[in-house]
């Protein structure tokens, strides 16, 4: 009898042991990005995934449900070493400043924010049907658009139009970005305006279902809109024979300096190294390369800084 109890105990004694050391070797974190369902969500799901591959189960990302990239940051004000989120440069930096969304909201805990990796770029289009004869901005004149309503691409686009001498003479459509292709096969509507990573759904389908045009900007045009411009390489759409020359909304993985450095390291060196895979699955991974690191404006992590130093990447002293 004693001696059962005693195997009993010691084999109670091994198995909490070999659950401590799991648990040790296991590291969570929280990835906040965007609202279920939208793209930016579906990417926070490939990266979770990308991170337990890569890592072998040994980093964890629980993926949570987001109203939008204020939030994001807001939340660092209550949140730990274990958040990681997204949004685009300018809202951390004004998170830092005080200023806009955050005028008057200021925390020390802004300062601390660091970055660890860009993801795809909110990425504008112009889609206009061949049919209508649109080449460039200046032949949007007399055309109907439709920019959509509360996006970044329809406030975006809205501000393209005033920027480049065509307010009022575009006719806007007063219809909902969702039904943009279906107007655009109807004939209802000569172009659409839309945002997001390339490729983009919406324009795949576009120019899969009839011959279009998406425009591309001149750098000037590109200067005078003070948006990081971005390159849509050639054969991306159905269609399209040249590169596309536009412009974007940088957007970045960000945790705060309370992450540790071995963990930043990590999830840093293993998103890198599962990039090409996440390509395969989803094209829109194809945008990211070296080339976006230019618009992380702030300063990286530690420990993300570190993988750059091992890679070879060329930082700024801004991001060091």
């Amino acid at each position: 009898m004693f001696g059962s109890a005693t195997k009993f105990g010691l084999a109670l004694v091994l198995a909490a042991g070999t659950a401590m050391t799991v648990a040790q070797a296991e590291t969570r974190v929280t990835y906040k990005s965007a609202k279920a369902g939208s793209s930016y969500y579906q990417m926070g799901v490939e990266i979770a995934e990308a991170l337990k591959k890569g890592t072998n189960g040994e980093i964890i990302a629980t993926i949570e449900e987001s109203q939008g990239s204020v939030q994001n940051v807001m939340e660092v004000r209550a949140r730990g070493g274990d958040y990681v989120f997204t949004t685009p440069p300018a809202l951390a930096e004004a998170a830092r400043n005080g200023k806009g969304a955050f005028e008057g909201k200021g925390d020390p805990k802004f300062a601390e924010i660091r970055a660890l990796f860009p993801i795809p770029s909110l990425t504008m289009h112009f889609v206009m049907a061949k049919s209508s004869g649109v080449e460039d901005f200046a032949d949007m004149e007399g055309k109907t658009v439709l920019l959509g309503k509360g996006t970044f691409g329809a406030t975006e686009g809205e501000k393209y139009l005033t920027l480049f001498g065509l307010e009022g003479k575009v006719k806007l459509a007063d219809a909902e970005l969702s039904n943009a292709v279906a107007a655009l096969k109807n004939g209802q509507i000569d172009g659409f305006v839309t945002s997001g990573s390339w490729p983009a759904p919406n324009v795949v389908e576009a120019a899969a279902s009839l011959p279009v045009n998406i425009l591309s900007l001149t750098p000037d045009q590109v200067a005078e809109t003070k948006r990081a411009s971005i390159n849509i390489p050639a054969g991306t759409y159905a269609g399209q024979e040249s590169d596309i020359l536009t412009t974007s909304l940088p957007v970045v993985a960000y945790t705060t300096t309370a992450m540790d450095e071995e963990t930043a390291y990590q999830l840093t060196k293993t998103f890198w190294e599962q990039k090409a895979a996440m390509s395969d699955s989803a094209p829109w991974w194809k945008g990211v390369d070296k080339a976006l690191m230019v618009n992380i404006t702030g300063k990286l992590h530690p420990g993300a800084v570190r993988y750059y130093k091992e890679a070879g990447f060329e930082l700024t002293e801004g991001q060091m």
